[in-house]
């Protein structure tokens, strides 16, 4: 569990993630280091408005500076990584954050470059606790592991909800 903080830090990173294009950001930074112009080409966004961003995610956090290099033409860059603090971070409207996030890392995929899930459950709460408890830890497992080196990477969504078709009416009997 993340140590949240006073009430405005807490407040202060609920804010912070609360943006798709700051989770996208997270997302791009979790595995290399990134400057503020790499993050700016790769999603499309205005150099300026991406440090408006980069800023809030490095005052939160979510962003840590690494050390500074030269680029182009001897120009100074500092990249960031993500601190992997959003892991267990509360996003407000999380659901509908990470929905809009999901949707724009998917766009221009092909059908064949998702593998997706989709099953109807018949769970008591008991059992559905413990689904729940059981995908939570198996993503735990899998984020706790070292990266591979060799490896290329991943994105997990994973939404549990009530189904929302009506169960078949038996007769009173």
């Amino acid at each position: 569990m993340v140590d949240e903080g006073s009430d405005a830090e807490s407040q202060a990173r609920a804010r912070a993630l609360s943006s798709p294009l700051r989770l996208r950001v997270l997302r791009l930074c979790a595995f290399e280091a990134r400057t503020n112009k790499e993050l700016a080409e790769l999603l499309d966004v205005n150099p300026g408005t991406m440090l408006h961003h980069v800023r809030t995610l490095v005052s939160t956090g979510f962003l840590a500076a690494e050390e500074e290099r030269s680029g182009a033409q001897g120009a100074r860059e500092i990249p960031y990584r993500a601190t992997g603090l959003s892991w267990r971070t509360p996003i407000p409207g999380q659901s509908a954050v990470l929905i809009e996030t999901f949707l724009e890392q998917i766009e221009g995929l092909a059908p064949t470059e998702i593998d997706t899930i989709w099953l109807g459950l018949k769970l008591n709460d008991e059992h559905m606790q413990e689904f729940g408890r059981r995908l939570g830890e198996l993503a735990e497992e899998f984020k706790a592991r070292p990266s591979d080196s060799d490896g290329k990477t991943y994105s997990f969504f994973a939404a549990v909800h009530p189904d929302r078709n009506p169960p078949r009416e038996t007769p009173a009997g």
